[in-house]
């Protein structure tokens, strides 16, 4: 199946990097002039980089809104006027308080302005870890390039069931141990404690596959016991390549299923999004290329417009990129509930119609409350 984060500091400054062919800020609509970019607003909520096995937060939300400038800005005022706070500036847990949960129904459901409108890609921050180290080490080539976003068709039982049953037959503390040496082995920047992370890993593979025995996950370590070689020629690209693409890094994937989604018809897309020191040039060249060259077995290949530009710039000076916040927060927090059977079922029903299909998420049973009514989850991973 396909398919989280601490203070930020404030500049109170307009753009801080630009792009280049970033476009000026002004609304494109689907329907305007084809020789200008469709602009969307991005925003994230649990982003701690390559940080996933241990993060603070079990879920990212990255969410990316359609509304022009004068929309946003109305959207912004009239919670502003329901909510009625000093505080200089607004944030999702305002919304997610309860005595201002009247707000945040208006906010997401159809009398609000989202709806139809914006998109919120989630990922589930364990399922990625095995999925990308199932790629990475039993993928074909193409996928250990592709950042996660397509996960090869022969693997994706393999993730599936080592993520669902890995911690029933192992149990917590060795599952949780196999998580973290995953993450350290596909780590770009590396921690001190994990500076060489093979030996660990493929120590924690050899203590699995023995106490797994005959059952498939037993099966399973004994696949990747056998691919020692092929981390070893990767960790040797990382430290020869201190530009590639991380592959744990759940933002780019994101940003990728944004432009395949604002860009479906052919639409150019260019993207206006909170500062993010991930978004460096040598990452949005990336993300370009993916988005340009062919992807093996993609479930549902789309015309899809080009990435022309990202702006980076300070959120309030953006009433979108704002707006694009707050989906993105109560989006994390609501699907971090489900996942942990904290389910509030009306908020769940009112997120759903934004939750986009290629999400990243492994649980079954909260991706059938959170998932598009009427869609099939693709089995990738990003």
């Amino acid at each position: 199946m396909v398919s989280a984060t601490g203070g930020t500091v404030r500049l109170h400054e307009t753009p801080t990097t630009v792009c280049p062919d970033a476009q000026p800020s002004q609304a494109a609509p689907r329907n305007g002039d084809g020789d200008q970019p469709l602009e969307i607003a991005c925003d994230e909520s649990g982003h701690e980089g390559e940080n996933l096995a241990r993060a603070v937060t079990d879920v990212f939300a990255h969410a990316s809104v359609g509304l022009d400038t004068q929309a946003a800005a109305d959207c912004i005022q009239e919670i502003r006027d329901r909510i009625r706070s000093p505080a200089t500036e607004y944030k999702a847990n305002h919304l997610l308080r309860a005595k201002h949960r009247a707000v945040l129904v208006w906010l997401l459901g159809p009398s609000g302005p989202m709806l139809g409108n914006a998109r919120v890609h989630l990922t589930e921050k364990s399922y990625f870890v095995v999925a990308r180290v199932v790629d990475l080490l039993l993928g074909e080539a193409a996928y250990q390039a592709s950042s996660g976003l397509y996960q090869d068709p022969r693997n994706g039982a393999i993730t599936d069931t080592l993520y669902r049953d890995g911690e029933r037959v192992f149990g917590a503390d060795r599952w949780q141990a196999f998580l973290e040496y995953s993450n350290g082995l596909m780590r770009t920047r590396k921690p001190w404690r994990v500076a060489a992370p093979v030996d660990p890993f493929f120590h924690m593979v050899d203590l699995l596959r023995v106490a797994g025995g005959r059952q498939r996950v037993g099966e399973i370590m004994d696949l990747l016991w056998q691919t020692r070689a092929r981390a070893e020629v990767f960790q040797q690209h990382l430290l020869e390549n201190s530009t590639t693409t991380a592959p744990l890094d759940p933002l780019l994937p994101a940003i990728v299923q944004a432009v395949v989604h604002w860009g479906e018809g052919g639409y150019d897309v260019s993207i206006v999004h909170d500062e993010q020191s991930a978004l460096t040039r040598t990452r949005i060249e990336q993300i370009r290329a993916v988005l340009t060259r062919p992807q093996p077995h993609t479930p549902r290949r789309r015309s899809t417009g080009r990435l022309t530009g990202v702006r980076l710039v300070d959120s309030q000076s953006d009433p979108r990129v704002q707006v694009a916040d707050f989906l993105a927060g109560v989006a994390r927090r609501i699907a971090s509930d489900e996942l942990n059977h904290r389910s509030d079922a009306e908020l769940a029903d009112l997120l759903r119609p934004y939750v986009d299909a290629s999400s990243i998420w492994g649980d079954d049973r909260s991706w059938s409350v959170l998932g598009p009514a009427s869609s099939e989850l693709e089995r990738r991973a990003t």
